[in-house]
């Protein structure tokens, strides 16, 4: 096993993700000013998008539930949720599990908005140079869930 293979010293270790978080910082940052300029183009601010990913991918929820998988404050995402079923684009359904918390299922046009955000930032994500290899992206995903795990314990509310 040579050096770089070897698990690094919690000092040594400290540094690097240090760095990790740096650019994962950056990269946020200019991320959402990207998803910002979208908003010009669909009308969808990015906590909407991001309510609208969730409907789309996981089917119906309650506020509670997405707020919980977006690490947000209910409230929050109960105001993102309002302005997404003012605009047509989720609507609240009865919850046989529980009376008091509906379920929100996106809309078709909801469909169509977030289908249409999806394929525009797919076409940015396929510019991503570097000639990354699978390998590489599937250690990038396994070290960034063990970072995330160090804040499991956080709570949003």
């Amino acid at each position: 096993m040579n050096d770089s293979a070897k698990p690094l010293s919690p000092d040594d270790l400290g540094h690097r993700v240090s760095e990790v978080f740096d650019l994962i910082g950056a990269l946020y940052r200019r991320g959402l000013r990207k998803l910002e300029q979208g908003e010009e183009v669909e009308g969808v601010s990015v906590g909407v998008r991001s309510v609208l990913v969730l409907l789309h991918r996981y089917g119906p929820m309650t506020v509670p539930q997405m707020g919980r998988l977006m690490t947000l404050t209910r409230q929050f995402v109960q105001r993102m949720v309002n302005d997404a079923l003012a605009r047509g684009w989720a609507e609240t359904t009865p919850n046989p599990a529980h009376q008091r918390s509906s379920l929100i299922r996106i809309t078709d046009e909801g469909e169509a908005v977030i289908t249409a955000i999806l394929a525009r930032e797919h076409a940015l994500n396929r510019q991503v140079g570097g000639e990354l290899t699978d390998a590489e992206l599937h250690a990038c995903v396994r070290v960034l869930k063990e970072m995330l795990k160090t804040f499991d314990h956080v709570e949003a509310d």
